[in-house]
């Protein structure tokens, strides 16, 4: 590939991770202490595109014939996947992936203890993943008698509406879903992909996931809100 197209294609990639820092679009792909880690990527991205544009100019200057030597013009095609990236930002994982993994709460995520909520917060604000695992391992022993609040998009199995939320270890690639059911009466308008703000209180009713068998807890619900989709929404 002509040296002037490495340049170009370095600071498209450069300045696409850059921009997907600004905007805050990486929060779709990865989690947020890659930011610190995306901006100088993306810099010294940028920098060495100077640096190969400014040598490449100088050497065609100094080239005794005038002209170069072309390379494949199907070279350049490598240019679309990047100018992809800079136009069109896909979104964050949602309920189309959830519906087709399953839950992220398995044995595995069993733990011995879990510390006593507050008493003088009503609701408590919980994470999906920490309602499950109290909900499961710990028979709900911490939650009964709290108002919880739990924020997520809710998700079809069946026809049964479902609360849920991606969990990422690293980035979306290993993102999994976990999954709270709905125990009660509940708004007939619910869609795929809708933040909502759950409140509600723990109940023992549990049921399994239809992708791996894992259990999925219920919450019994006090009401649902809409809510804008958060800045990040993975956990």
């Amino acid at each position: 590939m002509r040296r002037d197209a490495q340049a170009v294609i370095l600071l498209l990639v450069g300045g696409g991770m850059l921009r997907l820092a600004a905007t805050g679009d990486y929060l779709n792909y990865v989690k947020p202490y890659a930011f610190w880690l995306i901006v100088p990527a993306g810099a010294i991205l940028v920098a060495v595109a100077a640096i190969t544009a400014v040598n490449t100019w100088r050497a065609k200057k100094d080239a005794d014939d005038g002209h170069g030597h072309g390379e494949p013009k199907v070279a350049w095609l490598l240019l679309a996947p990047v100018v992809g990236m800079l136009l069109v930002a896909p979104d964050a994982l949602g309920s189309y992936e959830a519906e087709r993994t399953g839950t992220v709460v398995g044995a595995e995520e069993n733990r011995s203890t879990y510390p006593e909520l507050p008493d003088d917060v009503d609701p408590v604000p919980l994470t999906l993943l920490d309602y499950a695992a109290r909900a499961i391992f710990d028979d709900g022993a911490t939650l009964e008698g709290h108002r919880i609040q739990l924020r997520g998009f809710i998700l079809y199995e069946g026809d049964e509406p479902q609360l849920a939320r991606m969990v990422v270890s690293c980035c979306a690639a290993d993102a999994r879903p976990v999954k709270i059911g709905f125990d009660g009466d509940l708004p007939a308008n619910l869609e795929p992909d809708q933040w909502v703000e759950v409140v509600g209180e723990y109940t023992d009713r549990q049921g399994r996931d239809e992708i791996n068998g894992e259990l999925v807890p219920y919450i019994a619900v006090e009401s649902i809100t809409n809510i804008p989709t958060p800045e990040n929404e993975y956990q």
